[in-house]
């Protein structure tokens, strides 16, 4: 059933926003991966999945902020019976781990989606990442990082709005980058930057490239 009701919303994804997938040189494949990328609206989770290969979604896991998932019925019901949503705990409390969730599907062999910002952009622009990425990369040193860059998703689904607008939309998977290092803290923010600008190089790199487009 719960695969059945991911494929009918992804199914609805594409036919609206269309969420074809490009990559840069090799197409998604089976190894681990956290698949990090901007945030512009809450429709990347739906756009990224529609962009995968059918093949690898069962181990895929969206992380997300359970203050906007679990604020509703519906919307809970979609995030733990359809997109198998791992929670990120914004409002955490003081010593608490917010990412506690997300390590637990990592060490039992998921591969996640993750949006280092933090929060969506609303002038398209890629804001600062946040902490969490390096982090999960220096305790997983054996997962792959993949950026991913989502276009239009802002103008198909403005802040506000309940329901997506027909725009072509794009989702870039580029290739995989350094993973941190975990014995050397210092490389923190030199890591967070090389990763950012990694969307960014995406990002610039959207449009006049060869695209290959994923069969979903």
């Amino acid at each position: 059933m719960r695969n059945l009701l991911q494929s009918l919303l992804l199914g609805i994804v594409r036919i609206v926003v269309g969420a074809h997938g490009r990559y840069a040189t090799t197409p998604p494949n089976a190894q681990q991966t956290i698949y990090f990328a901007n945030h512009a609206s809450h429709v990347d989770t739906l756009a990224i999945l529609a962009a995968l290969p059918s093949d690898l979604r069962e181990n895929v896991r969206p992380a997300a902020a359970r203050d906007y998932w679990d604020a509703t019925p519906a919307r809970r019901f979609i995030a733990t019976h359809v997109l198998r949503v791992v929670f990120v705990e914004r409002k955490h409390e003081s010593g608490s781990d917010s990412l506690e969730l997300v390590k637990d599907a990592l060490a039992a062999g998921f591969s996640i989606i993750l949006f280092p910002e933090g929060t969506r952009s609303l002038t398209g622009e890629i804001g600062p990442f946040k902490t969490g990425l390096y982090w999960l990369s220096a305790q997983f040193p054996d997962v792959a990082l993949v950026p991913v860059h989502l276009s239009n998703l802002a103008r198909a689904m403005p802040k506000g709005k309940l329901l997506p607008v027909p725009i072509a939309c794009q989702v870039s998977f580029g290739n995989e980058i350094v993973r941190a290092d975990a014995d050397n803290s210092d490389d923190k923010d030199a890591f967070l930057e090389r990763a950012r600008d990694a969307v960014v190089n995406l990002q610039n790199s959207a449009e006049g490239t060869p695209c290959h487009t994923s069969s979903g």
